[in-house]
């Protein structure tokens, strides 16, 4: 093998922290200045007539709690491998979140992680990883289904008809996984990926999904407190659902963390649109919750990548 001189590897390890960084603050720009859909006009004139100290530090502190649940979560599945602190999962989070901004589904946040535990532990580490964004998946599933039953009974999207064949298909391909568990490709098995997940003590994972259902409930109700702060006055459970449906159907398709409120934003502007909500509103609401859940721990996690130190193998 080709051996690298350490100064050209401090050199290479630099460029691509600043490629990260570079890469991550591009984007957000990008997307904030060119964004034909933002009417700055109408948002400083809402936000003018409502501005409150305490409701701004208030949807500020729903941001700290949604990224600090994410943290916490982090940290308790950690334990598997060894005991970290809370600071030490905050810069692994951030700085892993800064490199998994433009990687589709956010891919790179999996390398971003690894790259803080020694190579021997680089595998444990990835389906941890994969564990912690997997119950946020389920959850988001679960009520996400309920939201589109509710709001479906509500304003009919479509027939019940459909909803039945729907759960029909899906019944059927959750027993056919079931029955072809033992079933391996390429090694791996459903079988294999349950026994790997029984490994990881019962507490661990009891704690990992109250803090699951903690941060969906914080940034659920963080999008429901924007709504109202631009004068959007439906009945809770017609919002709240809506808002479910759209995180679940948003979550169900590829997408790349920088293009996250526009994916967002596409689906929620059909629903809401049926509830009569101007695209407007919308638009700057998604737009919002992007900017306070993505961008402003990017902007905190660049900090944790320029200051990044690789692990020796062990």
């Amino acid at each position: 093998m080709i051996s690298i001189p350490h100064k050209a590897k401090q050199f290479l390890v630099l460029l691509i922290k600043l490629l990260i960084v570079g890469g991550a603050f591009y984007f957000i720009y990008n997307q904030l200045a060119h964004n034909d859909k933002l009417d700055w006009q109408k948002f400083i004139t809402v936000f003018r007539k409502n501005q409150s100290v305490l409701g701004i530090g208030f949807i500020l502190l729903l941001s700290v709690l949604n990224r600090y649940f994410e943290i916490l979560k982090w940290q308790n599945l950690a334990r598997f491998i060894h005991e970290i602190s809370v600071g030490e999962a905050t810069k692994q989070v951030l700085a892993a979140l800064t490199a998994g901004i433009f990687t589709p589904n956010g891919v790179g946040e999996y390398a971003g992680k690894a790259l803080y535990y020694p190579k021997s532990e680089a595998k444990k580490v990835v389906f941890l990883n994969l564990i912690c964004n997997g119950i946020q998946m389920v959850l988001t599933v679960i009520f996400g289904v309920f939201g589109l039953l509710y709001f479906n009974a509500k304003h009919e999207v479509i027939t019940a008809q459909t909803v039945a064949i729907l759960f029909g298909v899906f019944i059927v391909l959750f027993v056919i996984l079931f029955s072809l568990k033992k079933f391996k490709i390429k090694g791996f098995s459903i079988e294999k990926l349950l026994h790997k997940i029984n490994e990881i003590p019962k507490s661990i994972h009891q704690k990992n999904i109250i803090l699951g259902i903690c941060r969906y409930l914080v940034f659920s109700h963080q999008y429901y407190f924007l709504f109202l702060a631009f004068d959007v006055h439906l009945p809770y459970f017609m919002l709240i659902s809506t808002i479910a449906v759209v995180y679940f159907l948003a979550s169900s398709l590829p997408t790349f963390q920088f293009l996250d409120f526009a994916v967002k934003g596409s689906v929620a502007i059909y629903f809401f649109g049926i509830l009569g909500v101007n695209e407007w509103i919308v638009v700057f609401i998604s737009t919002l919750m992007w900017f306070l859940n993505v961008v402003l721990p990017v902007i905190l996690g660049s900090y944790y990548v320029l200051n990044f130190k690789t692990k020796t193998a062990k």
